[in-house]
């Protein structure tokens, strides 16, 4: 087994929540994505927007295992249990 491919799917994940993110600020909200971020983080939704953003993860990861990349998937599970605890102590 290549343990190489968890690290690529930790990456590959932690990017696909943040492209989610990114997408719900910029169609459900008029900032641009950093100002958005900040805008979140005050008015304490910051983990909802992280959570929403993790949808995504959910998708890649049955993505992930049709193509038989188990390790991969994994990888995406350690980087939602990752954004969870972010989510948790921010």
């Amino acid at each position: 087994m290549n343990k190489i491919d968890l690290v690529y799917g930790f990456f590959i994940g932690l990017l696909t929540a943040s492209v989610g993110s990114f997408i719900f600020i910029k169609l459900a909200t008029d900032y641009s994505f950093f100002e958005g971020i900040l805008a979140m983080k005050l008015n304490g939704y910051l983990g909802k927007i992280i959570t929403l953003g993790a949808i995504l993860d959910l998708i890649l990861f049955y993505v992930l295992l049709k193509f038989n990349k188990e390790l991969m998937a994994r990888g995406v599970v350690l980087a939602l249990i990752a954004l969870t605890l972010i989510t948790l102590f921010v």
